[in-house]
């Protein structure tokens, strides 16, 4: 544990003006009000913020962000108030650590309402203060190193995936890399332990083969055939992250064997103009691998992250994967913005550049549209994708997009009132339809028109959260206007065939209460929606008018109706959203859709609804029917715990035992075998199809990145067709 003196010389190493008053009394205080709390590894709790506040250190972080560091958990787990924390230490360092504080106290509906809403607040205050990000990142990195401790497997398994999806992110979007790096790594140690051990195998492998030595000797020929040309640099090389080698596997459906970019080289140069120098050398002596070239120099990531990068067949014929870059854009890549810190600007120097974070907006968008803290999640998730692509404007304005975006995607990320309103697009001035995918260096042109709202069919295609944000609060709006038109007329008909006349001001608050509805509004839309019958309205206002030979309570109405909703949906709830309760549907055999994939339904004359993922084959026999295609997707909130059918076409080697580790593998991670046929047989290999139970797509994924890692199996992918 670092002693207070320690903390001070550490800070004070980077920072002679720093306050060492406030330091020192944040420390005291702190250390008091954990006083004898204990970690789930029996050491003082105190040492947690003590560790956060030495990685912020290592950042070379400001005072403010220090002491909020110390005092992060103690208004979340001790009897400190953050008034408490205003009048000690002020207005600054108080309004730091209410942003890193949890909603502890706050009941919440399920554990990912609690997720989300958390998330939120993070959200809402880094958006005034990026600082408050920085020290959550370093909360949850020290979190992360101290996990194994947690006894608790599934809770484990709960805080690496939240890690995975949330904090790596955006640990880089900010551009720090050495934090994202290690954050990524632990979580993957802990969800796909096998995985991750089957790499780091085979990377002690290939340095006990001589890798060390290879590596060695490529490092002194580009210093040889660099300092040739005049250049002083600096050269190392980088071993590629077992998470990073793992997710490449996935991405590109390949083996452990098939990589040819494991090791990174780096070359460090003086500045700009020798960094492109650099990249004329090594481009003149190797050829190039097509394709792989990108400039982050003139076009930086959103993230400020800067350097050139190239692939050549290297020395030795190795396939070698180059960056080049100046000091300054090292410190940039892994430190991100905390390298750019500002320690004398007061408490302006936290303020959040809403131009350089763009992708801090998108998420306030979010925030703002998103109906359900489920969903902001959700699209929050959407919208830290890293894998970009840059677009530009006619005016030459750079936009960055996820892979897979659309020119809708564009549309949003310019402007919302752009996404409503389009139209149609052009791309490199073709007109093309706009569920096209955009590729890096498109000119996107939007046709709009007033006339135009957001189509309910573009929620199939969009991938950033900010559209699908957008156009779901859309359909929520005209659908919810819809029944309210719908409740008012039913309304009003059964009261003029009682002899009444329709009167708003008779229904008050209190009595759209007795329906469960906080307002007329509520109340009409509950009629229109089939939630609230209109005569059980009617009979509230006017009980003398209720048959006697059947009298009933309102509060009897709507049990016995909740009741027979019940029994009518059974245990559990229908898993498909978009179709009508009772209709009868089933999974087609083609693409066995699973939860998580995207989804279309088929009206098949006589059989119900067929449901297919949205790239199946099949669909195109389809394409000439539009009006048999029903807009459908997964039911949101908690993984369906029904079993799946996933099928999955594998290439397994012909050796003792292959069969028993491929069967294995898939225990291991979950499956369960559930059919198997060999369709081809070979001296050496075996293909095979094989069903599989699995909960979800995300689930498939993990057990198919699980199986690439074996050794024994050369090639293994998702069926697609019978």
């Amino acid at each position: 544990m670092i002693r207070q003196y320690e903390l001070i010389d550490l800070i004070k190493a980077y920072d002679p003006d720093m306050d060492e008053d406030l330091v020192n009394r944040a420390y005291v205080y702190a250390m008091k009000m954990h006083g004898a709390q204990t970690r789930a590894s029996g050491d003082p709790y105190f040492s947690h913020p003590l560790e956060v506040a030495g990685i912020l250190t290592e950042m070379k972080m400001d005072t403010a962000s220090i002491c909020t560091a110390l005092l992060h958990d103690t208004v979340e787990d001790t009897s400190a108030t953050l008034e408490d924390i205003k009048r000690l230490f002020g207005d600054e360092i108080a309004r730091l650590v209410d942003g890193v504080t949890k909603l502890s106290k706050i009941e919440f509906q399920s554990a990912q309402e609690k997720q989300a809403e958390n998330f939120r607040k993070l959200v809402l205050a880094m958006s005034e203060d990026i600082r408050v990000l920085l020290v959550k990142l370093a909360d949850r990195l020290h979190n992360m190193r101290t996990l194994h401790h947690i006894a608790n497997p599934e809770k484990q398994k709960r805080i690496a995936l939240e890690t995975t999806e949330i904090y790596a992110p955006l640990a880089e979007r900010i551009g720090i890399h050495k934090i994202k790096e290690e954050l990524e790594d632990i979580a993957f140690g802990v969800m796909n332990p096998e995985a991750r051990e089957s790499i780091t195998t085979r990377l002690n492998y290939l340095r006990a083969e001589g890798g060390e030595a290879v590596v060695q000797r490529i490092i002194g020929t580009l210093k040889e055939k660099i300092g040739e040309a005049g250049i002083k640099a600096e050269i190392f090389g980088r071993e590629k992250t077992r998470y990073s080698i793992w997710k490449k596997m996935q991405r590109k459906n390949i083996s452990f064997e098939q990589l040819s970019d494991i090791m990174a080289f780096r070359i460090m140069v003086p500045g700009v103009q020798e960094c492109y120098h650099a990249l004329g050398v090594i481009h003149g002596l190797y050829p190039t691998v097509p394709g792989r070239f990108k400039d982050y120099i003139s076009l930086p990531k959103s993230n400020g992250y800067r350097s050139l990068h190239t692939t050549v067949i290297g020395p030795e014929n190795h396939r070698i994967e180059v960056q080049i870059r100046t000091p300054e854009m090292h410190e940039e890549a892994e430190l991100g913005v905390a390298a750019h810190w500002t320690y004398k600007g007061g408490t302006q120097a936290g303020k959040t550049d809403g131009h350089q974070y763009r992708w801090l907006r998108e998420l306030m968008d979010i925030v703002e549209h998103a109906q359900k803290p489920e969903e902001f999640l959700e699209n929050t998730k959407l919208e830290l994708y890293q894998d970009q692509v840059f677009c530009f404007t006619p005016n030459g304005d750079l936009i960055a997009l996820p892979r897979g975006a659309t020119p809708i995607d564009f549309a949003y990320a310019v402007h919302s009132t752009l996404g409503d309103t389009t139209v149609g697009a052009k791309v490199n001035g073709r007109i093309i339809p706009l569920n096209t995918q955009l590729v890096n260096g498109d000119q996107v042109e939007i046709a709009t028109s007033k006339s135009q709202t957001p189509s309910p069919n573009w929620e199939r295609f969009v991938v950033t959260g900010k559209a699908k944000a957008r156009i779901r609060r859309f359909i929520r709006m005209q659908q919810h206007e819809e029944y309210m038109n719908l409740g008012k007329a039913m309304l009003q008909k059964v009261l003029k065939q009682e002899g009444f006349d329709y009167n708003e001001k008779i229904f008050n608050n209190d009595f759209c209460r007795k329906f469960n509805a906080d307002n007329l509004d509520g109340l009409l839309v509950g009629i229109g929606s089939g939630h609230i019958g209109s005569r059980e309205v009617f009979y509230a206002l006017h009980p003398e008018h209720r048959p006697k030979e059947a009298p009933q309570t309102i509060q009897s109405i709507m049990a016995a109706s909740e009741k027979k909703t019940h029994q009518k949906g059974g245990a559990s709830p229908m898993p498909i959203k978009g179709l009508i309760p009772g209709m009868a549907l089933h999974f087609a055999r083609c693409c066995h859709p699973l939860p998580g994939d995207r989804i279309v339904g088929i009206v098949m004359t006589g059989k119900g609804v067929t449901i297919h993922t949205i790239d199946c084959e099949t669909l195109e026999s389809f394409a000439d029917t539009p009006e048999r295609w029903l807009d459908i997707a997964w039911e949101e909130g908690e993984d369906s715990p029904e079993s799946h059918i996933g099928r999955l076409i594998v290439t397994i080697a012909n050796t003792p035992g292959a069969l028993g580790n491929l069967s294995t593998v898939i225990g291991k991670n979950g499956g369960n075998i559930t059919n198997l046929k060999i369709v081809n047989r070979s001296l050496d290999f075996w293909d095979m199809m094989i069903d599989v139970y699995v909960r979800d797509s995300r689930h498939l994924s993990d057990i198919i990145a699980a199986m690439r890692a074996t050794p024994e199996i050369t090639a293994v992918n998702r069926a697609r067709s019978r």
